[in-house]
């Protein structure tokens, strides 16, 4: 069994988000909430739990249920999480139309395999530079 839950964090329809597992055999495990925050919140919530219940009838728990998820982000809870982020901005920063980015965010088009890993990369380089950089 993986040593830690991957965890997807998408927009619903009625603009709630949820937090599902998407491993973890055995385990399936829910988080929602009006923002990403409550969602993810709600599912470290969830996991506790079951390490309580687990502890409770077993002596002990599965690592799985201690151990820091890998949270995955869906483009809307990406922006909606990482609110400080200028969607047009970064979208000229990664040279991808301003009108289709903010459609993105929405969830109302569809963001195929190489645009996702055009943003995924592009946050990578984002990070990176800022991790080097120096104040004067």
């Amino acid at each position: 069994m993986e040593t830690k839950f991957k965890v997807s964090i998408e927009k619903q329809k009625d603009g709630s988000y949820i937090a599902y597992n998407m491993n973890g055999e055995g385990y399936s495990l829910i988080g929602t909430g009006t923002t990403v925050k409550e969602a993810k919140e709600d599912f470290l919530n969830s996991m506790q739990a079951f390490k309580e219940m687990e502890e409770e009838e077993k002596g002990t728990a599965m690592p799985i249920l201690s151990n820091e998820p890998e949270f995955k982000f869906d483009i809307s809870s990406l922006f909606e999480y990482y609110s400080m982020l200028n969607v047009s901005a970064f979208a000229r920063f990664l040279g991808i139309n301003e009108t289709l980015m903010r459609q993105y965010k929405k969830g109302n088009t569809y963001v195929s395999d190489a645009q996702l890993m055009k943003i995924e990369n592009g946050i990578h380089k984002l990070g990176a530079e800022f991790s080097g950089l120096k104040l004067v």
